[in-house]
């Protein structure tokens, strides 16, 4: 079912705040934030949050990461990301079990590596993982051990160890080989059994995997370019996901957001430690 008929250009970042009960989400070529009845306006590509507290999110944008108060508007940076790089955009993000919050950047025109993964830990901003053509799939295993992630042109989901600080443990190893078919992962998230739930752009789907890799079923949307997925409501059983209007012949059910409920618990999304 369709959650919300505001129609995204690149709708993106689907985020469950779990102690308000309410969902925020991006249409990042039109430089929107958005949740049900309301938007803010941006100056630049916004793509991604986390929360903070009940009236707080960290939001990233092309460049920079910034404190947004929900009540009034208003934000304010905290760090410069890629602020020196004209030709990139954040893009994925998630906040991680320890505090941090991983932020992708990629070329705005998709670009061959111009991107990166980073990681905002108690006020210090980190480069992870370069180069990254589009950044994709950040999420995290429930215990705080491990991280996913996707390079989108490569087909490979990405699994990295963690540290007790959540800083990565030696080099990402392969996670999901979607290599040999028309799959392209796109956002992810992981459920509180560990199964990893990825957006599949192109396909109109949101597919789940266990903690091996293996495919258990899917979800499908009525919009083609599927793009990030989260669990929310009283229960965490409900899917939604955002997809993307653009590069499509017009139609009113592409770029919408959507609902579906499930017999899966999700994972309330972390607290970002700022």
């Amino acid at each position: 079912m369709i959650y919300d008929d505001t129609q995204c250009q690149l709708g993106e970042g689907p985020l469950w705040h779990p102690t308000r009960g309410q969902l925020f989400w991006f249409d990042i070529l039109g430089q929107r934030l958005h949740t049900r009845t309301q938007h803010w306006q941006f100056d630049t590509y916004v793509s991604a949050a986390g929360w903070v507290d009940d009236t707080t999110l960290i939001v990233a944008s092309a460049r920079a990461l910034h404190r947004f108060d929900i009540t009034t508007g208003d934000h304010r940076e905290i760090c410069a990301l890629d602020a020196d790089n004209a030709a990139t955009r954040s893009n994925d993000g998630r906040a991680d079990p320890q505090g941090g919050f991983w932020i992708g950047t990629m070329g705005i025109n998709a670009e061959d590596g111009a991107g990166a993964i980073y990681r905002y830990y108690k006020g210090a901003l980190r480069r992870l993982f370069a180069p990254i053509t589009i950044s994709n799939a950040i999420c995290f295993a429930p215990d705080g051990k491990t991280a996913y992630f996707t390079d989108t042109p490569t087909q490979k989901i990405m699994r990295v160890g963690l540290d007790a600080d959540g800083w990565p443990l030696g080099d990402p190893v392969l996670h999901i080989d979607l290599r040999g078919t028309d799959l392209r992962p796109d956002g992810a998230v992981v459920d509180a059994a560990g199964n990893l739930w990825n957006a599949q752009w192109g396909a109109g789907r949101v597919a789940g995997y266990g903690p091996d890799g293996r495919f258990i079923a899917a979800y499908h949307f009525a919009a083609r370019q599927t793009s990030c997925p989260a669990f929310g409501g009283p229960d965490f059983q409900s899917l939604f996901c955002t997809s993307a209007a653009v590069g499509l012949p017009r139609d009113d059910t592409q770029g919408k957001t959507f609902q579906t409920q499930t017999n899966i618990t999700g994972q309330p999304e972390h607290r970002v430690t700022l």
